[in-house]
């Protein structure tokens, strides 16, 4: 159609009475709660799922012997109506919602299961009646008393996703949440460790010379870069830092992981590392903290020579600082495992769990 190019006479209707399709099966009273359902047909108020109040029964309407809106009944949806509580009330309840018990009930919510709206408390009567406004429920105004239940029309389990991207086997809101909150709840973050230059003492390390030295060096070779120690009986350490990330969740342990190779396969040289951890945390002095370091886990000493092993230290949550702060890190080969094998630490990274960032 195009736009108006004159005056036009629109019907209307003042919408105080309407008549809706009965739903096949349903006799509904005069005077009944009704309520609409999933398809649209009138329905006898009922506190069950998926059903949304539409107004007061103006008539009775019987299809109980019928089909799905062979016949229409009359709905009320404005004005005050006296209702009848399941559950005792006070003057206190003025302005509380109410939910539908049956087709002539009502009650706080609490008292129901599914928290079907059905209107305002406008008067006290008595303990168990007073004057309710049906208005503010059928025009589903105030959208959160419609999900103050979570298994309510509303909510997240009501609601399909038609998902076309194929993002998730869930049908449903509620189950696509969960798995959401699943993966956040459990992700893991990635701190690389900055590949050393420096000793523990504040020498630069060179490239790598083979001998009995005990100072590693850069093992510049294809496939194979990476910090190189010869074997010894008192390996040298190397020194370097890395910051909190934002996201750390310090109530859960930390885990330190190297990535090393030996060039050989002696058995008894199960090399481990051994590792010197500090805090420099915001408002402290920057050498106050003690290590919380140890030894990793020990690489298996017969391994073909050159094959790539990982070993882990697990960094205990009650030594762990949250951001904004850093970690500095010294690295060696524990003394007595590197006694006839050289090693190669090719790569060095913390694993953490990741916290939900609520700003």
């Amino acid at each position: 159609m195009t736009d108006l190019t004159k005056d036009k006479k629109t019907e209307y209707r003042e919408g105080v009475d309407i008549s809706i399709p009965v739903d096949d099966g349903d006799k509904i009273y005069a005077g009944a709660l009704v309520c609409v359902n999933a398809d649209g047909y009138a329905v006898k108020g009922a506190d069950i799922a998926g059903l949304l109040f539409a107004g007061i029964s103006r008539e009775y309407a019987d299809n109980s012997s019928g089909d799905d809106g062979d016949i229409n009944v009359t709905v009320r949806r404005r004005g005050l109506f006296k209702m009848a509580f399941g559950t005792a009330i006070s003057i206190a309840n003025v302005g509380d919602s109410v939910y539908i018990v049956d087709d002539q009930t009502v009650d706080l919510v609490g008292d129901t299961t599914h928290d079907i709206f059905a209107g305002i408390i406008a008067e006290y009567i008595d303990t168990t009646h007073a004057w309710v406004d049906i208005e503010p429920a059928v025009r589903q105004s105030d959208a959160a008393a419609h999900i103050v239940d979570g298994t309510a029309a509303h909510a997240a389990s009501a609601i399909s996703i038609a998902d076309e991207g194929l993002y998730t086997d869930a049908g449903e809101m509620e189950a696509a949440l969960q798995e959401i909150y699943a993966h956040l709840k459990s992700a893991k973050g990635i701190i690389p460790i900055p590949m050393p230059v420096i000793t523990d003492a504040g020498v630069a390390l060179a490239a790598f010379s083979d001998g009995a030295s005990a100072t590693p060096g850069y093992c510049v070779t294809a496939k194979g870069l990476g910090i190189r120690w010869n074997n010894h009986a008192a390996p040298g350490a190397v020194g370097t830092k890395v910051v909190v990330p934002p996201d750390m969740d310090v109530t859960a342990n930390a885990a330190l992981h190297i990535l090393a190779a030996k060039t050989g396969a002696t058995a008894d040289d199960a090399t481990a590392f051994t590792v010197a951890a500090y805090n420099n945390d915001v408002g402290a002095l920057y050498d106050a903290d003690d290590t919380f370091g140890g030894d990793t886990s020990a690489m298996t000493g017969d391994a073909a020579a050159k094959t790539v092993q990982e070993v882990t230290l697990t960094l205990a949550l009650a030594n762990l600082t949250a951001y904004p702060a850093a970690v500095e890190l010294t690295i060696k080969p524990k003394e007595g495992t590197l006694d006839a094998d050289d090693v190669i630490m090719l790569a060095a990274w913390i694993e953490y769990k990741k916290k939900l960032l609520m700003a």
